[in-house]
């Protein structure tokens, strides 16, 4: 696996790591919204790498190596030396459901010999537990899915994503790995803590909640924020919810990603299935930075192989509460996953991974979801 990795600041010039000569890579392009609405991206990487294949996805920030960014672009181009992959990219709003859209990206990769799938996703209209179950529905299905829903800051106005074109909404895209010279390991980790009343999800639809309890979520969840109300759905990411369907599934976190002040409900990343169980959590920078640690350790677990490439996707929520701390998860990481390992990622609006010891994808909010490859 050979590496190459480069970075445009805010109003700078490229800079690159090392000269390293690369054969038709994967270009795995990581940027703020603004700067990914320039008309000339594509064109310009593309000069980069005039024979790579260019997975644009926008951010709530950009991860590479131990720094984070804002503002600006990274991009890491991997030219695999064991390993094909297949890419493919579909568009929401050519799909009626997105169960459906993912089931025809599923179809379009050959089942029987993909090892691994990584997502780059819109994370504006994209329900990700609906994308996963589309995904993980074609008859055949067996390989692991990591990812993230792209983000933007935390504006959430719009999010842009794209395969070998000038990036636009609404696209998802889905990169799959064949050949067994590949080690992939995955892991996710939160560090957060329900605090307040357990109380049951009495209205809901997909990643759509109307009514905790019997009453108007959004109310409901207005009262807990008090002066904070005003800033939502920015300050929802500092106390996300815990989800638990039943006592046997592990509970999940789910982010507000906006609010319908006419219908009085709030809008998830994930589905949000009736008669949950959920609560609001909070958290500290030490308990977040410990939980990247924890992610780490977990992806680490059972490797046959020091891992070359790590693709970290982190929460914007996660981002928000560390602030200034913000390098310190990604610090963590690397510490536990060797320095021999490239760091690349971004911050999301959710993350994709099984829960550790599993294959059945989930969708996270609030968590460190690493993706460890090597060959």
């Amino acid at each position: 696996m050979k590496i190459n990795q480069a970075k445009r600041l805010k109003g700078g010039k490229w800079e690159f790591d090392q000269n390293v000569s690369l054969k038709e890579p994967l270009v795995l392009v990581f940027a703020d919204r603004y700067q990914l609405e320039s008309k000339d991206i594509f064109n310009e990487v593309k000069e980069l790498y005039p024979d790579g294949h260019l997975v644009f996805g926008s951010t709530s920030g950009e991860i590479m190596e131990t720094n984070v960014y804002d503002e600006s672009i990274v991009v890491t181009a991997i030219e695999f030396e064991q390993t094909s992959f297949t890419i493919v990219s579909e568009n929401v709003s050519d799909y009626v459901d997105i169960e459906k859209m993912g089931l025809a990206i599923s179809n379009k990769f050959d089942k029987d010999k993909l090892r691994h799938m990584f997502i780059v996703s819109d994370g504006s209209f994209v329900n990700g537990s609906g994308l996963i179950e589309g995904l993980e529905s074609a008859k055949g299905f067996k390989a692991s899915i990591t990812g993230g829903l792209c983000g933007d800051g935390a504006r959430f106005e719009k999010t842009l994503t794209s395969y070998n074109e000038n990036p636009k909404q609404g696209e998802v895209v889905a990169i799959g790995f064949y050949g067994d010279a590949l080690e992939v390991s995955y892991a996710n980790f939160g560090g957060w803590t329900p605090f307040g009343p357990e109380r049951t999800i009495t209205k809901s639809e997909g990643n759509v909640l109307f009514e905790i309890d019997g009453k108007p979520a959004l109310d409901l969840y207005k009262k807990y924020l008090g002066d904070k109300a005003d800033e939502l759905p920015q300050a929802a990411l500092l106390y996300p919810l815990t989800v638990q369907q039943n006592t046997e599934s592990e509970p999940l976190v789910r982010t507000i990603l906006n609010i319908d002040e006419k219908e009085n409900s709030m809008i998830l990343a994930g589905d949000v299935p009736m008669n949950s169980k959920v609560q609001l959590m909070m958290s500290t920078t030490d308990d977040i930075a410990e939980g990247a640690s924890n992610a780490a350790e977990q992806a680490m677990e059972n490797r046959e192989n020091k891992p070359e490439l790590a693709i970290l996707v982190s929460c914007v929520g996660r981002k928000l509460v560390l602030d200034q701390r913000t390098e310190d998860e990604i610090e963590e990481v690397a510490e536990v996953i060797g320095d021999q390992a490239r760091i690349t990622g971004f911050y999301s609006y959710g993350e994709m991974a099984p829960f550790a010891g599993k294959n059945e994808c989930q969708l996270h909010n609030q968590t460190m979801t690493l993706t460890l490859l090597s060959e």
